[in-house]
C-alpha cells in the first residue's frame, strides 16, 4: 500500500507566541515608519506575510493589535530606562553621565512615537511603569548632586526627558529645514540642560 503526498516539503508552523511576536514586530516596524494613521488590519497583516484572520485570531481585533504594540513597546522602554549604567564617581560628573544616559534611552524615534501615540489617543497613563523605572534609576543609579534638593533633581530629569522625546520626534527634520547639522537639536537640548543644571549646583553652593 503507497501513500501518495501532494507536497512532501515540510511545513513550518510557528507558535501562537512566535506568531504574535512576528505581528506586533509588522506593527511597530509600521507606526515606526509611517505612524498609527496605517496601522490597519490589512496592512499589518500584508507586513506580516498572514491573512488578515490570522491576526484576528491572536488579537481579536486591530484595537488589539494596537494595545498589545503599546504594551511591548512600553515593556522595551522599561528594560532600556532600566539597564541605565553611569560608570562616573559622584557629584557633577555622576548627574552628567546620567542625563546622557537618559536621553540615549528617550530620544530613540520608539520611545518618541510612542510617547507621541499614547499621548494623542488618550493612553499616557499607560505610561507609569516607565515614570517608576525612571524614578528606580535616579534613586538607585544616578547620585543627587551635593546641595542640590530632590524636588530640583526631579525637574531636571522631567527636563531630560521632555527634551529627548522632543529631540526624537522633531530634531532631525527641524534640524534639516533649519541647515543644521546632524545631531545639532541633542546638543542644543543638552547645553539647555547642563545650564540649568550648572545654575542649581551654583545657587546651592
Amino acid at each position: 500500500m503507497s501513500i501518495e503526498h501532494s507536497d512532501c516539503r515540510t511545513r513550518h508552523r510557528r507558535s501562537p507566541e512566535a506568531s504574535r511576536d512576528n505581528i506586533l514586530a509588522a506593527a511597530e516596524a509600521i507606526l515606526l515608519a509611517s505612524g498609527p494613521q496605517d496601522l490597519k488590519l490589512v496592512e499589518v497583516a500584508k507586513a506580516a506575510g498572514v491573512a488578515n484572520a490570522t491576526v484576528l485570531h491572536h488579537f481579536g481585533s486591530i484595537d488589539g493589535v494596537q494595545t498589545a504594540l503599546m504594551e511591548r513597546m512600553i515593556r522595551q522602554l522599561v528594560d532600556d530606562v532600566l539597564a541605565i549604567t553611569v560608570t562616573g564617581g559622584q557629584g557633577m560628573a555622576f548627574a552628567e553621565d546620567g542625563m546622557r544616559a537618559l536621553f540615549d534611552a528617550f530620544e530613540s524615534r520608539g520611545a518618541a512615537r510612542l510617547a507621541a501615540w499614547l499621548t494623542l489617543t488618550g493612553e499616557a497613563t499607560r505610561m507609569t511603569s516607565v515614570r517608576g523605572a525612571v524614578e528606580e534609576v535616579i534613586n538607585a543609579r544616578i547620585s543627587q548632586v551635593k546641595g542640590v534638593s530632590v524636588e530640583v533633581m526631579g525637574d531636571f530629569i522631567l527636563g531630560c526627558v521632555t527634551y529627548a522625546l522632543g529631540v526624537g520626534l522633531f530634531g532631525a527634520p527641524l534640524g534639516e529645514l533649519m541647515g543644521k547639522p546632524p545631531g545639532r537639536a541633542r546638543e542644543v537640548a543638552l547645553g539647555i540642560l547642563q545650564a540649568r543644571l550648572d545654575a542649581a549646583v551654583g545657587g546651592a553652593a
